[in-house]
């Protein structure tokens, strides 16, 4: 079976955009936050060919989920959020958080540089 590989790790930067979701959960509510984006995700995972990963992640003390996220470029931002059921999912964050995202590209990709041992 023949696949093509969508997501990868390069040994020199390539122009990646990351979207960075930093969303700060009302107290009692990371869980439910978490639930939340992951639908988002996965609705853009599922759809937007501009989509490459996503890595979901908790806070250890309850307060904040983050959502770092590879799309192909700055201007699949404008397209997710002109899709009605995406915009409408993401409002549903407000409900139980206050969030923010940045978009990023990669400048520099810093590898392990330690002997192997031979």
């Amino acid at each position: 079976m023949n696949t093509k590989a969508i997501a990868a790790f390069a040994d020199a930067p390539v122009p990646t955009t990351f979207i960075v979701n930093v969303i700060h959960a009302h107290p009692g509510k990371q869980e439910e936050a978490f639930e939340i984006i992951q639908d988002v995700v996965h609705y853009v995972a599922e759809r937007k060919e501009g989509f490459l990963w996503s890595s979901l992640a908790k806070s250890s003390d309850g307060l904040t989920v983050v959502n770092i996220e590879a799309i192909q470029e700055a201007g699949n931002v404008g397209e997710f959020f002109s899709d009605p059921d995406f915009a409408e999912k993401f409002k549903r964050l407000d409900t139980v958080s206050s969030s923010e995202f940045h978009t990023y590209t990669v400048a520099d990709l810093v590898l392990p540089k330690r002997e192997t041992a031979g």
